[in-house]
């Protein structure tokens, strides 16, 4: 599907050069002379590599079409993670680099997922939007370090640290976004 060089978004995957690339950021700029175009932050999805690449409102880029499924990560050996298809069963094992070294630390047990595939050819999973976590490290608060609301360091369960409010301590499960790691809100359980 064709769509315009300006409506790129991080996280699609779009065929350039004979290539599947996924767009990791991107940036609108305008300069004082010409036109205005996108910078975007190309990986690709087969060798690793990286690219910036500027697209223009005028041209066309095609979008891959990718096939998705929901399955449920069921446990992980060493470099290898195993997804159940949660239709027909079969499982299907997939590499780190497969899910991306920013997702594997929220994945838990039994979670379902989305797992991308072009062609048959698993090419990365979408966690859910957020995760809850335990909170097994929490620094202490410095009594009126600040007027305005403030945050402080945390380790969660998963070993991933994020800032956390003032009155979250050790042992409170937390609401996570997977997406950037941070704190949204404590658990309602």
């Amino acid at each position: 599907m064709k769509i315009n060089g300006n409506t790129i978004r991080p996280g699609m995957v779009i065929e350039h050069q004979g290539r599947l690339w996924r767009a990791v950021k991107t940036q609108h700029t305008q300069p004082g002379k010409g036109g205005a175009y996108l910078q975007v932050e190309l990986k690709d999805l087969q060798s690793g590599t990286k690219m910036n690449e500027r697209f223009r409102s005028s041209e066309a880029v095609e979008r891959a079409s990718l096939e998705q499924r929901d399955y449920q990560f069921l446990f992980t050996d060493g470099d290898t993670y195993t997804f159940m298809d949660i239709e027909n069963y079969e499982q299907i094992e997939l590499s780190s680099e497969d899910i991306g070294d920013d997702q594997i630390p929220y994945l838990q047990e039994n979670m379902n997922v989305v797992v991308e595939s072009y062609e048959d050819k698993p090419l990365g999973v979408s966690l859910p939007n957020t995760v809850i976590l335990e909170v097994v490290e929490a620094d202490a608060v410095i009594k009126g370090q600040t007027a305005s609301s403030s945050f402080k360091p945390a380790t969660l369960a998963n070993g991933v640290r994020t800032q956390v409010p003032p009155f979250i301590g050790t042992g409170t499960r937390i609401v996570v976004n997977t997406e950037d790691g941070s704190y949204v809100e404590r658990a309602k359980e």
